[in-house]
C-alpha cells in the first residue's frame, strides 16, 4: 500500500527557525576573581610605575640643569669648570675631587723647558712722572731657577708699573713675572705690587657668592665706582671648601673662624691679612676705622716673613683637601709687606709651597691661598684718565688673556658673576692733581 507525503511521520524540531537576538541570548558571567591575578603582581606593576616616574623626573632635572650649566659663563669659561661647578652644585662634589686629582695625576706639570712666549706678559705702555712712591717699591725678584728669563722686553723679576695713574702720573701698581720654581722652569707666574697708600680695597660679592643678599657691593662694578677703579682680581674658595667665614655690610654671612687666614678691609678702605684672633679681629685699625669687610680662606701659608710648616702634605684641611697641596696647578694667593703694601701670585704649575714661597720673595710677611684653577684666577688692571666710565674693554690681565688666564676683564662687570672678588680704587686725595700734591 502506498503512502502520500502527508502521511509521512513529522520531526520535532530542535531548534526554532531564527536565533533569538543577543538581548536574549543568556549571559553568563565568570566569578569576579577568576580572572585577577595574584595582589603582588599588581604591587610590582605599581612599583615599577613609580619607579619610572621617579627616574624621568630625576634625569629631567639633572638633565635641564646640567644644559644651564653647560652653557652659562657663570660656571667658568671652559667644559670641565662648568661641569664642575655643576656637580659640587648636586651633591657631586667628592666625585668632582676624585675625578680632579686623577686627572692631575695622568696630566702632570711639565718639568724643565722654557715657557713659550704667547705666556710672557709683555711690559706695560705706562708713562709714570717723577714723583715719590708713597711706599717703596720692592727690589727686583730673583728667579727659582738658574738664570733671569728675558721674552718681550722683560726682564724676569723686574717690575713694570700698570694700571691707572694718580692725577700726579703715580703708578698704584707694579707687575712683574717669575717661574714658580727650580723644576716647572716652562711656566711663569704674575706678582703684582699694590701701594695701599693710594689705593682702597672694597670686597665685593658673587651673584652667588657668599650668599644671603643682595648687599651694596656686589658685582657688576658700577659705572661710578668705574671711574677710579685701578685693579680688581679673585677673593677665595667657594664658602663651602674655604674653611672660614664672611663678614660684609654689618652682617655676619657666615661665622668668622678663629684662626683662619683673613683679609680684613676697614671702612677707610685700609686692608690687612692675618690669622683671625691673633693678628686680626672685629677691633678698628690704628686709626680707629671699624672693620668693613672679613674674607676667610683656609690658613695663612706665609706667617713671620716665611712659608710656614707642612705645605706640601696632601689631603690636609688646613690648606684645602681638593687635589692636595702638592699638585703643580693654577693657583693664586695674597700677602702683605711689612709697610702695608698687597702682593698678589697668580698662575700655572704651582704648589701651595710655590705660591708662598714667590709671596715671600716679593717681601710678604703674612699671606693666605685664595682660589685655584684657571676658570678662578684672574688679576686685572684698568686704565683711563680719572673720572672716565670703564666697562672692562680697557682692562689688562696680568698674565696674557686668552692664553694663560682664562678671565676676561669684563669679567666683573658682569651682574652674572657668581664669585666675590676684591676691587683696588683710588684713594680721593689721589683724584685730583692738587689733593695729590698736598698729600
Amino acid at each position: 500500500m502506498s503512502m502520500s507525503l502527508d502521511d509521512a511521520p513529522v520531526r520535532p524540531r530542535t531548534r526554532p527557525r531564527t536565533r533569538p537576538s543577543v538581548a536574549t541570548e543568556p549571559r553568563v558571567t565568570l566569578h569576579p576573581r577568576s580572572r585577577r591575578y595574584p595582589a603582588h603582581v599588581y604591587w610590582r606593576r605599581r612599583a615599577i610605575v613609580i619607579a619610572v616616574v621617579f627616574t624621568l623626573s630625576v634625569v629631567g632635572y639633572y638633565g635641564v640643569t646640567l644644559g644651564f650649566a653647560l652653557n652659562n659663563p657663570s660656571y667658568g669659561v671652559t667644559f670641565q669648570a662648568r661641569l664642575a661647578e655643576w656637580g659640587r652644585q648636586h651633591g657631586l662634589g667628592g666625585v668632582v675631587t676624585w675625578a680632579e686629582t686623577e686627572y692631575n695625576k695622568l696630566h702632570p706639570a711639565k718639568v724643565g723647558g722654557n715657557p713659550n712666549k704667547n705666556t710672557v706678559p709683555t711690559v706695560p705702555t705706562v708713562k709714570i712722572s717723577r714723583g715719590t712712591q708713597p711706599l717703596a717699591v720692592p727690589v727686583a725678584l730673583k728667579t727659582p731657577a738658574a738664570t733671569p728669563l728675558v721674552e718681550n722686553g722683560w726682564v724676569e723679576g723686574t717690575w713694570k708699573p700698570a694700571g691707572r695713574l694718580t692725577a700726579n702720573g703715580l703708578p698704584a701698581v707694579y707687575e712683574t713675572f717669575i717661574r714658580p720654581d727650580a723644576v716647572h722652569t716652562s711656566y711663569v707666574v704674575g706678582v703684582a705690587w699694590m701701594d695701599t697708600k693710594i689705593l682702597s680695597g672694597a670686597l665685593y660679592s658673587g651673584s652667588q657668592i657668599p650668599g644671603g643678599g643682595p648687599y651694596p657691593l656686589t658685582a657688576p662694578i658700577s659705572p661710578e665706582a668705574s671711574k677710579t677703579l685701578v685693579a680688581a682680581f679673585n677673593a677665595g674658595f667657594r664658602m663651602q671648601d674655604a674653611n672660614g667665614g664672611y663678614y660684609t655690610d654689618h652682617k655676619t654671612v657666615i661665622p668668622l673662624r678663629v684662626g683662619a687666614a683673613s683679609v680684613v678691609i676697614y671702612a677707610d678702605g685700609s686692608m690687612n691679612i692675618g690669622q683671625w684672633g691673633t693678628d686680626v679681629s672685629m677691633a678698628p685699625d690704628a686709626t680707629g676705622s671699624p672693620v668693613a669687610s672679613v674674607r676667610q680662606n683656609l690658613d695663612l701659608i706665609v706667617n713671620r716673613g716665611r712659608s710656614v710648616a707642612g705645605l706640601d702634605l696632601q689631603n690636609n684641611a688646613k690648606w684645602g683637601r681638593a687635589l692636595g697641596g702638592s699638585f703643580n696647578v693654577f693657583r693664586s694667593g695674597l700677602g702683605i709687606t711689612r709697610d702695608g703694601a698687597l702682593v698678589y701670585v697668580g698662575g700655572p704649575g704651582m704648589s701651595i709651597s710655590d705660591v708662598a714661597d714667590t709671596l715671600v720673595r716679593a717681601g710678604a710677611v703674612r699671606g693666605l691661598e685664595l682660589d685655584m684653577n684657571t676658570d678662578w684666577v684672574q688679576y686685572s688692571t684698568y686704565s683711563g684718565p680719572i673720572g672716565q666710565v670703564l666697562n672692562g674693554s680697557n682692562g689688562t690681565d696680568l698674565l696674557p688673556y686668552p692664553s694663560v688666564m682664562d678671565g676676561s676683564p669684563s669679567r666683573f662687570f658682569a651682574s652674572w658673576w657668581t664669585r666675590d672678588f676684591f676691587v683696588m680704587s683710588l684713594r680721593p686725595k689721589y683724584q685730583s692733581a692738587t689733593t695729590a700734591a698736598a698729600g
